[in-house]
């Protein structure tokens, strides 16, 4: 049961504002990940959440006139509203103003103090509200003067009493997991990045603050309230039963893999481990850090991360409004490096939906299903003895199956979309060129037939392939005909598609408008 089980989450996110495209990049990233290992017959739990017992949360709540919790349950309803707009296949979502999380928490915290990794202190240094911590003086230095990551928000000199937790202690033993683990922190880049990190600047860190309504109470002192990384990075745990459900959480955790964003790699590799160690938990198998979303300045040409202080963030609805979220999918996978960096302007976004959507894969489900009604009523009857195998002479599938699933695995999305649209979808279009069955069906209706079915394999396989990133399309693919192989859409895996259909028949099932297959992409212009 252990190797059918896969536990993926991703970063839950502050709900002082809506998600943006960025945010939606991490979370489309994960849903690839999770659909790809059900169809794989894993057992996935997929969890999502926000992070809600922050300062900014009540800054935010005060400024609309609202107490905290009555504005963190809308904002979670605006999240999950996207979210399932998104198509994102979510098992769970934990809100850390949730009771389950704050039982966690308090036994956690507590855990940790009886083993002798919590002390009292005062700190005093910058404090970044935006990223809600405090920053090193390289921090400072880097950002001149002002937060790196937040570079239009004045910092805050702090000084308070706190307790601290003694991550400079776990320094020789985080390594020690580095070394035993080289996967455990992805892509290879931000593995040496931390390795650099913890060797040199690995620094005990504030956990708690003073003087704090809203939030976790510290068990041990409740004039404290738990600081946000102590108690956000606890949602991991917290959501599969930690103090609260112990079977369940000794069922699910340790998690497969946590998908967050780089910027956020230090906290989930070096101190969240060293927690784990602490409380004398498993700790997670890996950690991928994605890279982010630019968007070009108009006026500077520079290319920008998205953010709600620079002004020039795109909320994901106003893209699947004007295209689909299918189109959102498309192009986020396929376009922006899930390890590394990717740039979204609404020309390119329209120039990839045009090109690999309408003109392609669009254009060829049309295609195939109109030359079907037309030249068979739809119907092209049994394939037994049927060669289905002609379309993809040339293209060795199954070992490019095989790539596909070992580039998905490995979170690597744009080269296995590219190889799937150039070897895959492509096929399809030389196939046509190659036998003309526009033409072939003035003289010969049995060959015609042959090349129409061939071309009702391809959907078949296209779908199972493109399962994973285009869940909508991929069922309408695969439900494009009756395929009589009493496979349901739900059982089919990437093993499904190296194999033709060898018995049944071919009738088109799609839903047909006036004669004509309803489109699936019509061609749309960037504004």
């Amino acid at each position: 049961m252990d190797e059918q089980r896969f536990y993926i989450t991703t970063a839950i996110d502050y709900p002082n504002s809506r998600p943006h495209i960025g945010t939606a990049f991490e979370k489309i990233g994960a849903d690839v990940q999770a659909r790809f290992r059900r169809m794989e017959g894993a057992h996935v739990h997929f969890l999502m959440g926000n992070d809600e017992n922050t300062h900014k949360v009540t800054l935010r709540a005060r400024e609309l006139g609202l107490e905290a919790k009555p504005y963190v349950d809308d904002m979670a309803r605006q999240f999950q509203e996207v979210w399932r707009a998104l198509e994102i296949s979510n098992d769970d979502f934990i809100q850390t103003s949730e009771e389950r999380h704050h039982a966690g928490c308090r036994k956690f915290i507590q855990a940790v103090y009886d083993a002798g990794d919590i002390y009292k202190g005062v700190y005093a240094g910058h404090y970044c509200v935006g990223c809600e911590s405090f920053k090193t003086e390289k921090d400072v230095a880097e950002g001149g003067g002002r937060c790196p990551n937040h570079p239009n928000a004045e910092l805050t000199w702090l000084e308070e009493d706190i307790y601290y937790f003694r991550l400079s202690a776990y320094r020789d033993r985080l390594l020690a997991h580095y070394a035993a683990h080289p996967d455990f922190i992805q892509p290879e880049s931000r593995r040496n990045e931390i390795i650099s990190l913890v060797e040199t600047e690995l620094r005990d860190v504030a956990i708690t603050r003073k003087g704090f309504a809203w939030g976790i109470r510290v068990p041990f002192d409740e004039d404290h309230t738990i600081y946000v990384w102590f108690d956000a990075l606890l949602n991991y745990v917290t959501a599969v039963g930690y103090g609260t459900d112990e079977e369940r959480f000794a069922r699910t955790w340790p998690a497969d893999v946590h998908v967050i964003g780089k910027d956020i790699t230090r906290f989930h590799c070096a101190l969240w481990p060293a927690m784990l160690m602490s409380a004398g938990l498993p700790l997670p198998k890996k950690v991928f850090g994605h890279g982010f979303v630019y968007r070009k300045n108009e006026e500077t040409g520079e290319a920008e991360k998205l953010s709600k202080s620079l002004g020039n963030v795109v909320e994901p609805m106003e893209l699947i409004e004007k295209f689909s979220a299918e189109a959102f999918r498309y192009y986020f996978m396929s376009q922006c490096p899930f390890g590394g960096d990717g740039e979204f302007s609404f020309e390119r976004f329209a120039d990839a939906y045009n090109s690999g959507l309408a003109n392609n894969l669009g254009n060829l489900y049309s295609r195939i299903l109109t030359m079907c009604l037309k030249y068979f009523q739809g119907d092209l009857g049994s394939v037994e003895g049927l060669d289905l195998t002609a379309w993809r002479r040339g293209l060795d599938l199954p070992a490019l199956i095989e790539d596909v699933r070992a580039k998905v695995g490995e979170f690597d999305y744009t080269a296995a979309l590219q190889r799937i649209w150039l070897e895959v979808v492509d096929s399809a279009n030389k196939y046509i060129q190659e036998t003309q069955p526009f033409k072939l069906a003035k003289t010969d209706p049995e060959a015609t037939r042959v090349v129409l079915a061939n071309l009702a394999d391809w959907m078949r396989t296209v779908a199972i392939l493109i399962k994973p990133f285009l869940p909508q399309t991929s069922e309408t693919f695969y439900g494009a005909f009756d395929f009589g192989d009493g496979r349901p859409w739900e059982a089919v895996s990437y093993a499904s598609a190296a194999t033709p259909i060898a018995s049944g028949s071919f009738r088109v099932t799609a839903p047909i408008v006036d004669g004509k297959p309803a489109p699936l992409f019509p061609k749309v212009e960037a504004r």
